[in-house]
């Protein structure tokens, strides 16, 4: 007989008005696991030089390596993993380079118990504190 996998399913229920942070770094690791990936070569993603040309400090990151955080946020670091991503919404404000360290703030906007649905907003602040993306995400609570 096969293990079956049983995921954690705590019996936490999210809460409105509910506050998560978490860290992450967009590490050369992270960086060259998306280029792999996606083969996403644009020419300010890959070269500092393109990109300094159009005004940025150096090559920036794809931004949707923050969707890959935020994947990674909803499906391992709430107090449950009882949850599976609806739908997404980000919009970007600044760029991100390799290396910065961004710290995704997140809260429970809301909670539809009809319908098994929370709604959270988040955003994520650079290490100077400068917000470079937000949005609202929401979540099946299975």
């Amino acid at each position: 007989m096969a293990n079956t996998y049983i995921p954690d399913v705590s019996p936490h229920q999210l809460s409105k008005g509910e506050k998560f942070s978490q860290q992450f770094i967009v590490t050369q690791g992270v960086y060259e696991g998306f280029v792999q990936t996606f083969n996403d070569r644009n020419p300010y993603h890959v070269s500092d030089e393109a990109a300094r040309q159009k005004g940025f400090a150096g090559k920036i990151m794809h931004g949707n390596i923050l969707s890959g955080f935020l994947s990674f946020f909803i499906g391992e670091c709430l107090p449950t993993k009882a949850v599976v991503i609806q739908s997404q919404e980000i919009k970007f404000h600044k760029p991100v380079y390799l290396n910065d360290a961004l710290t995704l703030h997140a809260e429970v906007a809301d909670v539809f118990e009809s319908v098994n649905t929370a709604e959270m907003t988040f955003h994520f602040a650079n290490q100077q504190a400068v917000k470079v993306a937000r949005g609202k995400i929401f979540i099946s609570l299975l």
